[in-house]
């Protein structure tokens, strides 16, 4: 397994362990399709885009 795909399994495991309480995060009212965190709440907890966390999360980053 490629160091892409390794970071890639990572993130998503983690992201998917965590709930929006957890992360101190305030309830939206939306109804969640995964029971972790969304991709931008990870995202805007990291400081980083959206776009950038996705494509790390996809294993499309290059060189994090």
């Amino acid at each position: 397994m490629d160091r892409s795909r390794e970071l890639a399994d990572f993130l998503r495991s983690r992201r998917a362990r965590i709930t929006p309480d957890q992360a101190g995060l305030p309830a939206d009212g939306r109804a969640r399709r995964v029971s972790g965190l969304r991709r931008g709440e990870v995202a805007r907890l990291a400081g980083v885009s959206t776009e950038y966390y996705t494509r790390l999360e996809q294993g499309r980053a290059g060189h994090p």
